[in-house]
């Protein structure tokens, strides 16, 4: 997405942004105790997270404030320049004020919200633009919470089919895994070095069904027996 040429260009473009260091610097605070986050999340990304959650409950815009982070995580996910770009330690005011305008462009309407705005103003006055995969990850944590959703990863070593995943949602859905009341929220992650079977996180439990961990426990027991 931001190429070191077209970082210039958009510097040159960009109009020149004063932040507000006094509205922005609170997004570092920890969250005000009048809105009570679903689940603590930990870490400097975490906090900023929790933070811009606060926000977008108070300001009554906590589901576009969503569709946008969404937006920016898969942006982060896909472009693999720009991570190395935001974690760039010289970048100058002009820098930030072109990458905050680009980012907000490239999510489109989702980039005019109030609260994201001041969000990304906030991560770049604060040398924080570097932490915007975390956060937009564990903001994403918090609001399916707040949605009474609990991760369901299938972690595979090809993707799996509709079919396999629904079988799959089901089964979990009555398991003593899943309380009353919430909801599954499903993703297939691939990663060929289990070998085979499956790996299921439920929230914070993981079942390793997989290849390669019955593969490591046969190890351990040959080698114990010598």
């Amino acid at each position: 997405m931001l190429s070191r040429q077209a970082l210039r260009s958009l510097r040159a473009a960009a109009p020149q942004r004063t932040f507000a260091r006094s509205s922005v610097r609170s997004y570092a605070a920890p969250a005000t105790q009048d809105v009570k986050p679903p689940i603590s999340v930990y870490g400097l990304d975490g906090t900023y997270a929790t933070a811009l959650y606060t926000a977008a409950v108070k300001s009554s815009t906590l589901d576009p404030t969503a569709k946008a982070l969404s937006a920016l995580g898969d942006l982060y996910a896909k472009d693999t320049k720009l991570a190395k770009i935001l974690a760039t330690p010289t970048l100058s005011d002009g820098d930030k004020s072109a990458i905050v305008a680009e980012l907000q462009k490239s999510i489109g309407s989702a980039g005019a919200n109030e609260t994201v705005k001041n969000f990304l103003a906030a991560l770049a006055e604060n040398n924080r633009l570097s932490l915007l995969g975390g956060v937009c990850s564990k903001f994403g944590e918090l609001i399916s919470a707040s949605r009474g959703e609990i991760e369901l990863v299938v972690t595979s070593t090809q993707p799996l089919d509709n079919r396999t995943l629904s079988r799959l949602e089901t089964a979990v859905s009555k398991s003593q895994y899943v309380g009353q009341g919430k909801k599954l929220k499903v993703t297939n992650e691939v990663n060929p070095e289990i070998l085979g079977g499956l790996v299921v996180e439920i929230g914070d439990r993981t079942i390793d069904l997989s290849v390669s961990s019955k593969i490591a426990k046969l190890n351990k027991l040959l080698t114990d027996a010598l």
